[in-house]
Order: C-alpha cells, then sequence, then structure tokens
C-alpha cells in the first residue's frame, strides 16, 4: 500500500515538472513589454561648467612708503568706502621734509622779488632774473613733491569694497610696496568657465542678432543663485593642451552673498544638433555605468553599455552603445536579464518622448 502511494505521488512530481513552462517562455507568456527605438532630434541641454568666481575689482593695497605703521583704522572683512582712511604710516620724516621744501620755497620767492625790484632798475641782468624765477619753480616742484610723500603716509581706499586679511599688525617697520592688505568690489561678479571647441562652435552658430546668453549659477552647496546672469565676453585663444576656450559670465550680487575666489558651475543651455535620445527609465546602473535592453532579431533581450553624454528631464543623450535601429527596452528593465526573450509591443519613439515631455511639465 505503502509502495503504491509513493509511486503516486512520484508521477505527480514528474507531471508537475514536465508541465512546468521554461523561464524563457514564462516571460514571453506573462507579460507583454513595451519596445521603442532611439530617435535623432535638435535639442538643447543643460550643462554643468566648473567656474572660478572672481571680484569684478580685486586690487592689493600696498604701502607707497617706507616707516612705521602707526594706525590700522579697518578689519579683516569689512566694508568700505571711497576715500575712507584705511592705513597711517608715521609721518614724521614726511612732515619735516614738507616744512623745509616750504621754507625754501618762501626763500626762492622772496629772492624773485628782490631780484625783480633791482631787474626794474637795470640793476641786474635779464639772466639773473630768469635764474631766480627758475630757482623759485624748482622750490615749488620740491615742495609739492614732499606734499605727495606726505600724503603717501595716508593710504585710502580707491573704491567701495570689502578688506581682506591683514598681514601686518600696529609698529610693524613696512618697506615701500608691501603688502598691506586685498580689497574687493563685490557688487558684480565675473564668473570664468571653460567650453570645449564643439560646444563653442554651436553656440556661435546658434546666437540671435548678437543678444546676450543667460546662464544660472550652482553654487557650492548645490544651491541656486537666484540671480541669473549673462555671458559677456569670450577669449581669443583656445588652450592647446586642453582644446577648451574660457567664458566669462556677469552675475549681480545685490546681497554680496558671492565673494572673490569662490567655485561653483555654470547652467549653460548649449544646443545640440543630431542628437540621439532616449528615454531615462530604458536604462539601468551598474557600478556607476549605465546600460540597456536590446531586443535582437529573435526577440532576446541582449544587454549593452552605452555612454551618455547629457541629461534632460527623463531622458538621454547617447555618445556611444546603441543607434538609432536598435530595439531598446523602454519598461521592466529590473523585470528581466540577459537571454530572456520577450513578447513586445513597438512604440514610435518620437510619441514616447512626447508623452515623457508632457508628464514633466
Amino acid at each position: 500500500m505503502k509502495r503504491i502511494v509513493m509511486l503516486t505521488g512520484l508521477g505527480a512530481l514528474l507531471c508537475h515538472t514536465s508541465c512546468k513552462p521554461s523561464k524563457a517562455e514564462e516571460k514571453e507568456g506573462d507579460s507583454k513589454f513595451f519596445v521603442t527605438n532611439p530617435i535623432r532630434m535638435d535639442t538643447s541641454v543643460t550643462k554643468e561648467y566648473v567656474s572660478q568666481i572672481r571680484s569684478v575689482r580685486n586690487i592689493e593695497i600696498r604701502a607707497q612708503e617706507r616707516g612705521y605703521l602707526e594706525n590700522i583704522l579697518i578689519d579683516e572683512g569689512q566694508f568700505v568706502k571711497k576715500g575712507q582712511l584705511l592705513f597711517k604710516i608715521m609721518p614724521k620724516i614726511y612732515e619735516s621734509e614738507l616744512a623745509k621744501a616750504q621754507a625754501e620755497a618762501k626763500a626762492a620767492e622772496i629772492e624773485l622779488q628782490n631780484t625783480q625790484a633791482l631787474s626794474d632798475k637795470n640793476v641786474v641782468s635779464p639772466n639773473e632774473l630768469a635764474m631766480a624765477k627758475a630757482k623759485l619753480e624748482k622750490a615749488n616742484a620740491e615742495m609739492s613733491l614732499a606734499k605727495v610723500h606726505l600724503a603717501f603716509t595716508e593710504i585710502r581706499s580707491p573704491f567701495d569694497g570689502y578688506i581682506d586679511r591683514l598681514p601686518l599688525k600696529l609698529g610693524s617697520l613696512i618697506d615701500e610696496g608691501e603688502l598691506l592688505t586685498t580689497l574687493s568690489d563685490n557688487s558684480e561678479m565675473f564668473v570664468y568657465y571653460n567650453v570645449s571647441e564643439p560646444e563653442y562652435l554651436d553656440y556661435k552658430n546658434s546666437e540671435q542678432n548678437g543678444a546676450k546668453t543667460k546662464v544660472n549659477l550652482l553654487e557650492a552647496n548645490n544651491e541656486q543663485f537666484k540671480y541669473p546672469g549673462v555671458v559677456e565676453t569670450i577669449e581669443s585663444e583656445f588652450n592647446n593642451e586642453t582644446g577648451n576656450i574660457a567664458f566669462r559670465a556677469k552675475f549681480p550680487n545685490p546681497n554680496k552673498l558671492l565673494k572673490h575666489g569662490e567655485t561653483g558651475k555654470v547652467l549653460m543651455t548649449v544646443p545640440l544638433k543630431n542628437a540621439l535620445i532616449i528615454p531615462q527609465k530604458a536604462t539601468y546602473e551598474i557600478q556607476d555605468k549605465k546600460y540597456v535592453f536590446v531586443v535582437d532579431k529573435n526577440n532576446v533581450l541582449k544587454s549593452r553599455e552605452i555612454a551618455i553624454e547629457a541629461q534632460m528631464p527623463d531622458l538621454f543623450v547617447v555618445k556611444s552603445g546603441v543607434g538609432e535601429n536598435d530595439r531598446i527596452l523602454l519598461e521592466g528593465v529590473q523585470k528581466v536579464k540577459d537571454n530572456d526573450k520577450i513578447t513586445y509591443q513597438f512604440q514610435d519613439p518620437a510619441t514616447v518622448i512626447t508623452h515623457l515631455r508632457l508628464k514633466a511639465e
């Protein structure tokens, strides 16, 4: 009796095994997949360019005379106005030189007056009068020079801006030309970034009536700067080593958030001619590499690595890996694997992209 039960169970198991469909057949019969082609079209993408942020004016404040630093009237990071007194170098020597020059100028003036009186009476020659006049002019020039040297002991701000680090302390003996601080005008900011030669050519070909291109700035914390800028100028030469050319954009900075020396990323819309586009949902990623499933002539899936040139909302611009005539799996890439055989329904790529864009809007 036990033997009959065992034989009956074995027969049921064999029947269950033999009646179960193969895995490929299961994929083919259980569900229907959607397939499409990559499509070529003219479009535009927003690209990120690593950038360097610079003040519209950033200068070094240096001593113009030698002496002891008598007074520091500002602090690091302080905002200063044009003409504001920043530093004072001990002026005693230059005050004495000015007093001496003033005295010599006064003496030369008196001498000229006496010579003029004698010349009027024909006591002295015209040459002596001319020499007295020249002596006074020389004395006045030396007095003016002494005033300039004295003025150099007071160092004032040449424009509105922010003070940087103060490397010297009160009482320091400074030489002529020594660095005292740096001054930055942050009312507007220059942002420099490098563009490849093909992108430069596309940019120039897409320019309209010389209108300036608007760009945005992504700050180091990945927050977008709230004020857009414009591309103002492009350098005259390409870098032979990198093949890039530098663009310069100007950004308003009313809140003074941006500082000289910051970094960020410029977001610029770049036209792409005859770009190959696929939906993002048709891809999957393994170890930072992107793949799609290509359907062969037998309806079998083959995994293929692709290179991405640019990214748009819901779409990728493909650099290499697939072509226009390849059929790629549109949805369900996580449900299948290499060599699975599927039943599919083809969808027109233009229709697929249109629906993706409508969804994004």
